[in-house]
């Protein structure tokens, strides 16, 4: 699934919806960090050259684990309100 999968939802009048494509949206982003966090630290530990990023390390960790959490907060959420996140 791609970003522009989600914009029916996002535009949806049932918040549901649009709750579910805001969580597409956000694991979407998160697993993108994340393989882009593991090829830095791979390159680290094999010393080959990193994927070019302006911004430090410890900064995209950082965000890669915010959003985790963001996520862990939604998850929650869906269970609270009835929403079924299987399959998304």
């Amino acid at each position: 699934m791609e970003l522009k999968d989600t914009v029916e939802k996002m535009n949806s009048s049932d918040y549901k919806e649009r709750f579910i494509a805001e969580y597409q949206q956000t694991k979407i982003r998160y697993e993108k960090l994340k393989a882009f966090n593991t090829k830095i630290e791979a390159s680290k530990i094999s010393k080959v050259e990193e994927p070019k990023h302006d911004c430090p390390d410890e900064l995209l960790r950082h965000q890669q684990s915010v959003m985790g959490e963001y996520l862990h907060v939604l998850e929650l959420r869906a269970v609270i309100e009835g929403i079924d996140l299987k399959g998304v």
